[in-house]
């Protein structure tokens, strides 16, 4: 059996996908839904949104209370993973009660606190000499888990959308189960017991902070409302093709996981071209597709959901070259808190875009991809003041 050491990266991102399979779990049995519960856009946005609102506090919670320093990252891991578990497949039973069920997936938010980010400090312990690499499969990975629930009810269509949310259950408890038996890395770096927010947004004073935490900020603007949106613009493009409602599951799956090599190989070619590069070019890319699809409507289904790969493909691409971004000009011994804050802040702002897609998708359909532009655009004037970055500079994460 091959010596832990070697096995370490390969479980922690397996984890890492099984464990976040739970961010989107309800949205990949949107459809089903729609149809025989009577969930509406609306709601599905609401539910989206408790997620998003649970992962900031959560994140803060943990980086301000020290929780992660106080106990292996492994146990945080773990206890995350099942009580994430938990709260997902309780919503088989209070998807008819609103409050209950946003209160649960406001949970679920909270849990994957302890997962997509310890998933981040369990790299560094056991990869310390390739964390920049490993780290970029981790944004992949974050996409992977995004799109599996799609793929698990394109597998059991013919069984009741609860096996969704009972298998993206289990997948995060096989997650925590292997990164417990795997445990923390010998290079674990030491940090202080707590984070201290005033010390987090010292690094604003720093042009070049600046500069990738506002690029940043715009790509969290559409990222998370565009993954929201790909089950609705898919099915706008089934529809027309009249082919059976199956597809609806299975393209969303490849659209959203088309994400993960987008993200690997903007980390590949950020060592040639530098991460400022790498992540203008993705945001200049996902933007410019929030511009033209509306206006190419009626045009071949067949070409919109070509569209929709690339833009999958190119709008998570620049998410590990902004942190690279950050943590190049953040204070050193300031890194960990000053990232905590731009990530607690990056999340925030999904919430404008998910929100108003989810309102106003019924009312005005492919023109809803316009209220994800002022992403990209702001957080392309946010780059303008960065300074040329060398080549060779490796992604980190987001």
């Amino acid at each position: 059996m091959l010596p832990r050491h070697r096995l370490a990266l390969p479980v922690i991102v397996v984890a890492q996908w099984c464990g976040t399979s739970l961010w989107f779990s309800i949205n990949g049995v949107a459809n089903t839904l729609t149809t025989q519960v009577g969930l509406s856009e609306a709601t599905l946005g609401q539910l989206t949104i408790a997620v998003q609102l649970g992962f900031i506090l959560g994140t803060l919670f943990i980086a301000t209370t020290g929780l992660s320093d106080r106990f292996r990252a492994s146990r945080v891991f773990l206890f995350s993973s099942l009580l994430g578990a938990a709260c997902n497949l309780a919503m088989v039973a209070v998807i008819e009660q609103p409050v209950l069920a946003l209160i649960f997936r406001w949970l679920t938010g909270f849990c994957l606190a302890g997962i997509y980010p310890l998933g981040m400090k369990l790299v560094i312990g056991w990869t310390p000499r390739h964390t920049g690499a490993a780290l970029a499969w981790l944004v992949g990975m974050l996409t992977l888990g995004t799109a599996m629930p799609h793929l698990v009810r394109g597998l059991t269509l013919a069984l009741p959308w609860a096996w969704t949310l009972a298998l993206t259950s289990l997948l995060a408890v096989a997650g925590g189960v292997a990164v417990r038996w795997l445990g923390d890395g010998p290079h674990l770096p030491s940090s202080s017991s707590r984070v201290s927010l005033a010390e987090g947004l010292s690094a604003w004073k720093d042009r070049n902070f600046r500069g990738a935490a506002g690029g940043y900020f715009g790509h969290c603007w559409e990222l998370y409302a565009f993954w929201l949106l790909v089950p609705l613009l898919v099915s706008r493009e089934i529809t027309r093709l009249e082919l059976g409602t199956g597809w609806i599951a299975w393209l969303s799956f490849t659209v959203i996981a088309l994400g993960m090599p987008g993200s690997i190989i903007a980390g590949y070619f950020s060592r040639r071209y530098g991460s400022r590069r790498m992540a203008s070019l993705a945001l200049a890319t996902s933007g410019c597709l929030c511009l033209v699809y509306p206006l190419l409507g009626n045009l071949s289904p067949w070409l919109l959901l070509a569209l929709l790969g690339l833009w999958g493909f190119s709008v998570v691409a620049d998410s590990a070259q902004f942190s690279a971004l950050a943590s190049a000009a953040a204070p050193r011994e300031r890194v960990g808190a000053t990232l905590a804050v731009m990530n607690a802040i990056g999340f925030a702002c999904t919430l404008p875009g998910i929100w108003l897609g989810s309102q106003l998708w019924t009312s005005i359909e492919l023109s809803v991809s316009w209220l994800l532009l002022p992403g990209p655009i702001l957080g392309l004037w946010a780059m303008r003041g960065l300074r040329r970055q060398s080549a060779g500079h490796d992604a980190a994460s987001s």
